[in-house]
């Protein structure tokens, strides 16, 4: 078996060198007329040998595949029964009218798309690999992205038509696997060293990835055009009308690696601000799309001496701004015998600010304390400082317990309930997930750097959203989704049980003060309104929706997916912002469950009246 996966490693390395025909060619050129006679022959055992090397390269794969078949058993991943709406769901093959509506969509609600991204692993759930090598998984952010979709046209006599559609992101990976109509890429990230080494070798020399395409996190839109992306590779191009996946994006060419879930648009050019990590050198590139989406105007490498998970980039007027968090991905440690990925806490975390189009030289860096933060509300400049809003947590929820082993008893102790900001500043386990809104004020002239909290320990929240056409600018109102801590720890999984609005320039009257627990001072904390859900439900993929001609920034709605366990119904609720406490002024029944997911965002398009069967 050794001899065997060596053989085909030599075969896969010899197919990267130049071709036969491509060496008889330079042969050809250069020999005088006087050998012409013998071109002809020359050119038959060229074509001969290219086709016993296309032969033993098919041979070699099916010999591979046969290994895998032979030496490889896929597991499902059994899911308990409260974690009974994160098992997918089957495609649905029409767009589906909807007429069950509790209260109304507003006259003023615009027209367009409301889009969820989410994973929905093939043919049953996430999966184990067992082998001789020691067992791999996958982790729980894998899975194929699939799209849920709410399509709002509204007729001119005023009345609404809502429709849903739901269909996977078609990547290359997903074609191929539905191709072989089973299982076929090896979990290639937790596990035990030698089960994930042996699944990144066969994946690549199978297929030429280390692993899938996952295209399940988020949904975004430049220049009229609409995308899927998830870190580990390229945005796919989605027709939002239909749900077809029109291909990869790679900005014609220019850009070839993976591509952050949460490209910014700078507020004055309209530009796209992107990053992309790999796990080797470079570790991270930033780039910057024109706004028409047809040129990549500037790219970078951000000279990172280690592979940081950075999921966000954020950006001002004038700066982009790099996070460099210590979840570390580390093929020297794999091949040590440790996990691929780490989060670190006694690694250094730092935030770089950087002139738009500038070069790494030219960042300055700024050393915070020590946390995971994947969730950017938003950046703004504020005299010589650069404000930065995240989400920030003592711990990281990717990728989970060292080696997937007793990962129910991690991620329930972790999820807790924080009772204190004494207990949140300690070194328990207990609560190290609990996620609170920060902020970081990273003063250009002096260097000096100013961290504090803006909310408490009564909720924890994550994926935030705020008014988008505040991007990089200074806002007053922030979104999030509030984590349910006592579900969330007695399913293992986050689960989140309501909303929460943030008032950045209005102090909590309630609880004035927290102590720090670094220098001893007191701060001061912001109001948080809170829209708490019905028992047992829980929502995903929340998003502002401004209302149309309003300068008012919190003007608007968030509607968002949600899940009633008890009745294992799913709706969308929109929830007026500006009466963010009251009942939501619309409760759409959608035809079938839509499991738990990752981010969401509206898109306003006309869509023409188009009737159900059009779309």
């Amino acid at each position: 078996m050794a001899s065997s996966s060596h053989l085909a490693f030599r075969v896969n390395c010899c197919l990267q060198r130049p071709s036969v025909s491509d060496n008889f060619h330079r042969l050809k050129t250069s020999l005088s007329s006087t050998f012409k006679p013998f071109l002809r022959e020359l050119e038959q055992l060229s074509l001969r040998i290219d086709v016993s090397k296309a032969f033993f390269k098919n041979t070699s794969l099916r010999l591979l595949d046969v290994f895998v078949d032979s030496m490889f058993e896929f597991v499902d991943q059994p899911l308990l029964p409260s974690q009974s709406n994160f098992a997918p769901v089957d495609e649905l093959k029409e767009t589906v009218l909807v007429t069950n509506i509790e209260g109304k969509v507003p006259n003023d609600f615009p027209e367009g798309v409301y889009v969820r991204n989410g994973p929905n692993p093939l043919f049953g759930g996430l999966k184990s690999a067992v082998s001789m090598f020691g067992r791999s998984s996958h982790i729980w952010v894998e899975g194929e992205g699939m799209l849920h979709v709410l399509y709002f046209d509204k007729a001119r006599d005023g009345s609404w038509t809502v429709t849903y559609k739901n269909k996977y992101v078609e990547s290359e990976t997903f074609e191929l696997e539905k191709q072989r109509n089973k299982p076929s890429f090896l979990p290639a990230i937790e596990g035990s060293s030698p089960a994930i080494l042996s699944a990144y070798l066969l994946n690549l020399l199978r297929f030429g990835k280390v692993n899938k395409y996952l295209s399940n996190t988020n949904v975004f839109e430049h220049s009229g055009k609409y995308y899927s992306v998830a870190e580990n590779h390229m945005p796919q191009e989605i027709n939002m009308f239909t749900l077809e996946t029109l291909g990869n994006w790679d900005v014609n060419g220019a850009w070839d690696r993976p591509f952050t879930s949460h490209p910014k648009r700078a507020p004055d050019t309209g530009e796209l601000v992107i990053i992309g990590v790999d796990a080797t050198k470079p570790f991270m590139q930033l780039g910057i799309v024109s706004a028409d989406g047809k040129r990549l105007v500037h790219k970078v490498d951000l000279k990172f001496n280690r592979c940081s998970l950075t999921h966000d980039v954020g950006l001002t007027r004038r700066y982009n701004v790099i996070m460099d968090f210590p979840l570390i991905l580390d093929i020297q440690r794999l091949l040590k015998g440790g996990p691929l990925i780490k989060y670190d806490k006694a690694e250094y975390a730092r935030i770089g600010i950087m002139p738009r189009y500038a070069d790494a030289d030219s960042i300055k860096w700024f050393q915070v304390e020590s946390s995971s933060t994947f969730h950017l509300l938003n950046c703004f400049e504020d005299g010589h400082q650069v404000v930065v809003r995240a989400c920030r947590a003592l711990d990281s929820i990717i990728p989970g317990p060292d080696m997937g082993v007793d990962k129910f008893e991690w991620f329930s102790r972790r999820l807790k309930q924080v009772e204190s900001v004494d207990e949140y500043s300690s070194d328990s386990e207990d609560g190290s997930l609990f996620s609170r809104c920060c902020e970081w004020r990273l003063n250009m002239k002096t260097g000096d750097v100013k961290e504090r909290y803006l909310t408490g320990t009564e909720f924890s929240m994550d994926f935030p959203s705020i008014n988008g056409n505040f991007t990089g600018v200074k806002n007053k109102y922030g979104y999030t989704q509030v984590i349910d801590c006592s579900a969330s720890s007695d399913s293992g999984m986050a689960k989140y049980g309501g909303l929460a609005k943030l008032h950045f320039e209005e102090p909590d009257t309630d609880y004035f003060v927290s102590v720090n627990q670094k220098d001893g001072q007191y701060e001061e904390l912001i109001k948080v309104d809170y829209h708490k859900f019905e028992q047992n439900t829980f929502c995903t993929g929340a998003a502002f929706v401004p209302k149309p001609g309003s300068h008012e920034e919190d003007d608007g709605w968030i509607i968002t997916f949600v899940h009633n366990e008890e009745t294992n119904m799913s709706k969308a609720y929109i929830i007026d912002t500006r009466r963010f406490t009251s009942e939501p002024v619309a409760k759409i029944t959608l035809p079938c469950r839509v499991p738990y997911g990752f981010h969401g965002a509206f898109m306003p398009i006309l869509l023409g009246n188009l009737t159900a069967s059009e779309y």
